[in-house]
């Protein structure tokens, strides 16, 4: 048999070594399974994400080459800096997670064109929120005269932080965000910002492609041991 392999919803079936996704497309692995915690925390050890549509089963990736930041190399932009300065935003941590997620399913613009469809179903939230509530899911977020109005949330295991998504509804306050988390991860002792898959705006932020095979050796000796989550608001 060859991928995508199929999961059994019903028992917590191993998933395949991510080596035998397919190239085309890019990283898909397996189909099925469900979004317990237990799975979503395998997967993620493992290398492996959850991405589909309405309509969909449950579909599993790993691609290759993927996009990661280490927090050390995190870019700031001149007019990105001119903003820190300004200090517009206030950065909060956890204080407001079922909102960012569910502000990151909102449709949004993508050069100039309204996006409305979303990989964000209300089951993927769900199994996010339990997630957040068994210590494992976390949310950047940036107010503005007490509204949210970005921020992006992911789940930290060891000492990786597996992005998951990110939202902006005045300029620049996803970006603020996630510069705050590149600071704070690496403060921490944070190795790795797993971001998936590749983009402009995550490239303009210094993340960067790697061979799958060095994410995994990565993987491997950083998000094996769980540690307490201890990035608060400050």
């Amino acid at each position: 048999m060859s991928a995508p392999y199929l999961l059994d919803p019903l028992h917590r079936t191993a998933f395949p070594d991510v080596e035998l996704a397919l190239t085309e497309p890019d990283g898909l692995l397996a189909v099925g399974g469900d979004l317990s915690s237990e799975r979503l925390l395998a997967a993620y050890q493992q290398g492996i994400f959850p991405w589909y549509s309405e309509g969909q089963p449950v579909l599993w990736w790993s691609p290759d080459p993927r996009m990661v930041l280490f927090p050390s190399e995190v870019k700031i932009s001149r007019s990105l800096a001119k903003t820190l300065r300004k200090k517009k935003f206030n950065i909060r941590v956890d204080t407001a997670f079922e909102k960012v997620i569910i502000e990151c399913s909102r449709p949004r613009l993508e050069k100039g064109q309204l996006q409305t469809e979303t990989w964000l179903l209300d089951e993927m939230i769900d199994a996010y929120i339990q997630l957040h509530k068994e210590g494992y899911a976390h949310s950047f977020e940036c107010w503005q005269d007490e509204q949210l109005v970005g921020g992006l949330y992911g789940v930290a295991i060891g000492n990786v932080f597996f992005g998951e998504s990110m939202f902006s509804r005045v300029s620049d306050a996803s970006k603020v965000a996630f510069v705050e988390l590149a600071h704070r991860l690496e403060k921490e002792g944070y190795r790795l910002i797993d971001c998936q898959i590749y983009t402009e705006h995550l490239q303009s932020l210094g993340a960067r492609l790697i061979p799958r095979s060095e994410f995994i050796e990565i993987l491997t000796s950083e998000a094996r041991d769980n540690r307490p989550w201890t990035i608060g608001n400050e």
